[in-house]
Protein backbone atom coordinates (compact mmCIF):
# COMPACT_ATOMS: atom_id res chain seq x y z
CA UNK A 1 0.00 0.00 0.00
CA UNK A 2 1.34 3.54 -0.81
CA UNK A 3 1.60 6.08 1.49
CA UNK A 4 -0.30 9.17 0.58
CA UNK A 5 1.06 12.15 -0.26
CA UNK A 6 1.10 15.95 0.91
CA UNK A 7 -1.86 18.31 -0.40
CA UNK A 8 1.11 20.66 -1.23
CA UNK A 9 4.77 19.28 -0.88
CA UNK A 10 5.89 19.40 2.52
CA UNK A 11 2.27 21.08 3.94
CA UNK A 12 0.00 19.19 5.96
CA UNK A 13 -3.19 20.45 6.38
CA UNK A 14 -6.93 20.16 8.88
CA UNK A 15 -9.78 22.35 8.85
CA UNK A 16 -13.08 22.29 11.03
CA UNK A 17 -15.40 23.01 8.89
CA UNK A 18 -18.52 24.84 10.47
CA UNK A 19 -17.08 25.31 14.30
CA UNK A 20 -19.93 26.68 16.82
CA UNK A 21 -18.63 29.69 17.31
CA UNK A 22 -18.29 33.00 15.74
CA UNK A 23 -14.97 33.95 13.79
CA UNK A 24 -14.08 36.89 15.91
CA UNK A 25 -13.25 35.21 18.95
CA UNK A 26 -11.26 32.49 17.67
CA UNK A 27 -8.82 35.25 15.30
CA UNK A 28 -6.69 36.47 17.78
CA UNK A 29 -5.74 32.43 19.19
CA UNK A 30 -5.03 31.91 15.54
CA UNK A 31 -3.28 35.21 15.27
CA UNK A 32 -1.34 34.24 18.69
CA UNK A 33 0.21 30.61 17.34
CA UNK A 34 1.16 31.76 13.57
CA UNK A 35 4.55 30.96 12.75
CA UNK A 36 5.22 29.13 15.98
CA UNK A 37 6.41 25.49 16.58
CA UNK A 38 4.18 23.02 17.18
CA UNK A 39 4.94 22.32 20.10
CA UNK A 40 4.71 25.85 21.53
CA UNK A 41 1.54 26.43 19.90
CA UNK A 42 -0.26 24.03 21.84
CA UNK A 43 1.02 24.70 25.03
CA UNK A 44 0.29 28.18 24.78
CA UNK A 45 -3.46 27.25 23.47
CA UNK A 46 -3.44 24.72 26.68
CA UNK A 47 -3.40 27.31 28.83
CA UNK A 48 -6.31 29.87 27.63
CA UNK A 49 -9.84 28.79 29.40
CA UNK A 50 -11.58 29.57 25.91
CA UNK A 51 -13.29 28.00 23.94
CA UNK A 52 -11.66 29.41 20.85
CA UNK A 53 -8.64 28.05 22.37
CA UNK A 54 -10.07 24.40 22.78
CA UNK A 55 -11.70 24.45 18.52
CA UNK A 56 -8.24 25.63 17.77
CA UNK A 57 -6.14 23.45 19.72
CA UNK A 58 -8.05 20.20 18.57
CA UNK A 59 -7.70 21.64 14.55
CA UNK A 60 -4.19 21.79 15.68
CA UNK A 61 -3.64 18.31 17.00
CA UNK A 62 -5.75 17.22 13.60
CA UNK A 63 -2.82 18.28 11.45
CA UNK A 64 -0.35 17.06 13.33
CA UNK A 65 -1.94 13.73 13.12
CA UNK A 66 -2.45 14.05 9.73
CA UNK A 67 1.14 14.44 8.75
CA UNK A 68 1.90 12.34 11.37
CA UNK A 69 -0.39 9.70 8.91
CA UNK A 70 1.78 11.00 6.20
CA UNK A 71 4.98 9.82 7.23
CA UNK A 72 6.68 13.10 9.10
CA UNK A 73 8.67 11.01 11.87
CA UNK A 74 9.43 14.36 13.90
CA UNK A 75 6.26 15.95 14.71
CA UNK A 76 7.78 18.29 17.18
CA UNK A 77 10.18 20.19 14.34
CA UNK A 78 6.82 21.08 12.39
CA UNK A 79 5.81 25.33 12.42
CA UNK A 80 2.18 26.12 11.82
CA UNK A 81 2.61 28.69 9.02
CA UNK A 82 -1.23 29.30 8.28
CA UNK A 83 -3.72 29.34 11.09
CA UNK A 84 -7.06 31.19 9.56
CA UNK A 85 -10.59 31.32 10.72
CA UNK A 86 -13.11 32.49 8.37
CA UNK A 87 -16.03 33.44 8.34
CA UNK A 88 -19.05 30.28 7.92
CA UNK A 89 -22.71 30.77 6.97
CA UNK A 90 -25.28 32.20 9.70
CA UNK A 91 -28.53 30.50 11.88
CA UNK A 92 -30.85 33.26 11.35
CA UNK A 93 -33.63 33.34 13.73
CA UNK A 94 -36.29 36.08 14.67
CA UNK A 95 -37.36 36.55 18.23
CA UNK A 96 -39.95 38.30 18.64
CA UNK A 97 -40.27 41.62 20.95
CA UNK A 98 -42.61 43.98 22.81
CA UNK A 99 -44.99 46.08 20.66
CA UNK A 100 -44.76 43.83 17.83
CA UNK A 101 -41.16 44.13 16.73
CA UNK A 102 -39.05 41.40 16.18
CA UNK A 103 -35.00 41.22 16.59
CA UNK A 104 -32.59 39.25 14.32
CA UNK A 105 -30.30 36.42 15.83
CA UNK A 106 -27.93 35.66 13.87
CA UNK A 107 -25.93 31.83 15.03
CA UNK A 108 -22.34 32.40 13.78
CA UNK A 109 -20.18 29.55 12.39
CA UNK A 110 -16.58 30.12 11.53
CA UNK A 111 -14.38 27.67 9.29
CA UNK A 112 -11.41 26.95 10.71
CA UNK A 113 -7.90 26.19 8.24
CA UNK A 114 -4.37 25.26 10.34
CA UNK A 115 -1.02 24.40 7.78
CA UNK A 116 2.10 23.06 9.11
CA UNK A 117 5.20 22.36 7.44
CA UNK A 118 8.84 21.01 8.51
CA UNK A 119 11.63 23.11 9.85
CA UNK A 120 14.51 23.01 7.38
Amino acid sequence: MAKPKPSRAGIYTAHHYFADMGARKIRPFAQLIRHKPVDEALELLRYYPNRGARLLENAVRSAVANAADQGVRRTEELIVVEARVDDGPMWKRVEPRARGMAYLIRRRLSHIHVALVAAS
